[in-house]
C-alpha cells in the first residue's frame, strides 16, 4: 500500500498528489454509525459526491443531518468508539484512503487534505501563542526549524489579513476576536498547500461584515492554489455567492444534488424547497417565515419509508412505506432522492398536508 501512495505523486518533491483528470475526491456510499446506549444512530446511510480542482461544493442540511460526521469521516477524525466507518470508499485522486494505514493518512492530513473548524476558539489551544500553533505545522510536516517556522506562520498571518502580524505570533487565541481567530484558523489550514480544504460553518457566529471578509478570503485563497472547496454550511444566503455544486443533506443521506443556479432556481426534492422558502426575502417585508414544520429525525429511529415523510407537504403511503430511490438523474446534472421528485421539479406535485 505504501508504494502505491508513492505512485500517486507528481514527483518525490512535491507534497500535492496528482489528481485522475481534475478529479480530487470521490465519496462513494460512505455508511457512518454511532453506537450508543440509546442505540444505533445511523449519522450517514451511502453520501456520495465528487470534488474538481478549484471547484466549490456547497453541503447544506439542517443541524443532524450528518454534514460535520461527513467531514470527519474524510478527514479520519471520527471518534472509535462510539464512530464507526461501516462502509463506502472515499478516494482522494484515485486512491482509497479508508485502506490505508493510520501513519499513511497522517502523511494525507494536512498536506492533502486540511479542515478549518466549527468553532475557532475551542479548535485552537489556549495555551499556547498562535504563532507557534501555526509554526508546528511547518515544524512536523515539513522538518523547518524553529525560525524558519516561525516566519513561515508571520507570512500565512500576513496573508490572511490579521494586523501587525509578525507583532501578534506570540498572542493567545483569547487576545484576538471572532474573526480574527476564524483567519488564525484558516492560516492554520492552509500552511502546507492542501489539495482539499472543508470549511466546516467557517462563518458561525460572525457578523455579515466579517462573514463576507472570511468568504471572500477563502476565495482568493482558492483561486491562487487550485484548491477544491468543501463548504459545510445551513447559511443559504452565503452559499448562493460562493458554491458551483451543493449536496444537500438530511438525517444522513444526500436528498438533492444539482449545480448552484438549477438548485436555487428550482429545487427538485421537497426538503430543498422548504429550506429555500425559509430564507428572508426583500420583496416580503412584514410577513411571517415559512418553516419546515416538525423536527429532524432522531438518527436511531429514523421513520420507515422515507426519512422526511414526516415533514414533507407531498407525502403519499408509498412515502411511508417504501425507502426512496437512490438519487437518480432529473435534469442535466440534477440528482434527487424523493419519489416525486420530477412533479415537485415541475411544480406538478399535489400537496397531502391541507
Amino acid at each position: 500500500m505504501t508504494q502505491q501512495v508513492e505512485e500517486l505523486r507528481v514527483d518525490p518533491h512535491n507534497p500535492r498528489w496528482q489528481s485522475v483528470d481534475g478529479r480530487l475526491l470521490d465519496v462513494d456510499r460512505l455508511q457512518v454509525e454511532f453506537r450508543t446506549r440509546d442505540g444505533v444512530a445511523k449519522a450517514l446511510n451511502g453520501v456520495s459526491f465528487s470534488l474538481d480542482e478549484g471547484e466549490t461544493l456547497a453541503v447544506l442540511g439542517e443541524s443532524g443531518s450528518g454534514k460535520s460526521v461527513t467531514a470527519q469521516a474524510i478527514m479520519g477524525i471520527i471518534d472509535t468508539p462510539p464512530g464507526f466507518i461501516t462502509g463506502g470508499e472515499i478516494r482522494y485522486c484515485g486512491t482509497d484512503i479508508l485502506k490505508l494505514s493510520e501513519d499513511q493518512r497522517r502523511r494525507i492530513r494536512g498536506p492533502e487534505i486540511s479542515m478549518i473548524f466549527q468553532d475557532a476558539l475551542s479548535a485552537l489551544n489556549p495555551v499556547y501563542p498562535v504563532g507557534w500553533q501555526i509554526a508546528e505545522m511547518f515544524r512536523k510536516h515539513r522538518g523547518l526549524n524553529k525560525s524558519d517556522a516561525m516566519d513561515g506562520a508571520a507570512q500565512l498571518m500576513e496573508r490572511v489579513q490579521i494586523p501587525a502580524a509578525r507583532q501578534r505570533l506570540k498572542a493567545f487565541p483569547h487576545q484576538f476576536s471572532g474573526g480574527m481567530r476564524q483567519r488564525i484558523m484558516i492560516a492554520m489550514a492552509i500552511a502546507l498547500d492542501p489539495a482539499v480544504l472543508i470549511a466546516d460553518e467557517p462563518t458561525t457566529a460572525l457578523d455579515v461584515t466579517v462573514q463576507a471578509q472570511i468568504m471572500r478570503l477563502l476565495k482568493e485563497l482558492q483561486e491562487e492554489r487550485k484548491m477544491g472547496l468543501i463548504l459545510i454550511t445551513h447559511d443559504l444566503g452565503v452559499v448562493a455567492d460562493v458554491a458551483d455544486k451543493i449536496a444537500v443533506m438530511y438525517a444522513g443521506r444526500i436528498v438533492e444534488r444539482a449545480d448552484v443556479f438549477d438548485l436555487y432556481g428550482n429545487p427538485g426534492h421537497p426538503y430543498t424547497q422548504g429550506l429555500l422558502e425559509s430564507i428572508p426575502r426583500l420583496d416580503q417585508k412584514g410577513q411571517q417565515l415559512a418553516a419546515i414544520k416538525g423536527l429532524p429525525p432522531n438518527l436511531t429511529r429514523i421513520p420507515a419509508g422515507c426519512a422526511f415523510n414526516p415533514r414533507c407537504r407531498y407525502a403519499q403511503d408509498i412515502c411511508r412505506a417504501d425507502p426512496p430511490p437512490e438519487l437518480r438523474e432529473i435534469g442535466h446534472h440534477r440528482y434527487s432522492a424523493c419519489h416525486f421528485a420530477e412533479s415537485v421539479l415541475s411544480g406538478e406535485a399535489v400537496r397531502t398536508d391541507a
